[in-house]
């Protein structure tokens, strides 16, 4: 049974190249439906993978989609969708049963996946009996503000 990785992407682009990916994602979504199984859009190869699961746009959203992946992200699949329609991307990431976290970018033809790695996990620590993280001398209730500060620590230090 694989691990399910979450995935944001949201594309940048002219409005109407913006509307075609609308399209495709809806698209995709419907068959998903009907086929119960991932989709790929038609101009990727199945041999990629990178299915995409359950994917779902928040009404009002135009060019943000999430969905899942089986293990880890797609990247490679969101970048031919952006090749194809000459568009940019940011697409935010998670697995944390696998310690997968980190966002690709790209922009300009240039792709950057900066991700955390090991050892980034190590920078806090859980206290079981409080039911609190410990991170850089605070208290949390839950990890997710302490891996996007350490997300954006990366960014901010081109440290893929």
């Amino acid at each position: 049974m694989a691990n399910w990785c979450s995935n944001t992407v949201v594309f940048e682009g002219k409005p109407e190249t913006i509307e075609q990916i609308q399209q495709l994602f809806k698209l995709m979504a419907e068959k998903e439906l009907i086929e119960q199984c991932g989709q790929l859009p038609d101009f990727v190869s199945e041999n990629d993978g990178g299915y995409f699961f359950a994917i779902y746009q928040n009404e009002g959203d135009t060019g943000i989609f999430q969905y899942e992946t089986k293990w880890s992200p797609n990247i490679e699949v969101v970048q031919k969708i952006a090749e194809c329609y000459k568009v940019n991307f940011i697409q935010d990431y998670k697995e944390l049963g696998c310690l997968i976290y980190g966002r690709a970018t790209f922009a300009d033809k240039l792709l950057t996946d900066t991700n955390l790695k090991d050892d980034d996990f190590e920078k806090y620590q859980f206290d079981e009996q409080a039911d609190t993280y410990h991170f850089e001398g605070k208290e949390y209730d839950s990890d997710c503000e302490i891996l996007e500060t350490l997300l954006e620590q990366k960014i901010a230090n081109h440290q893929p």
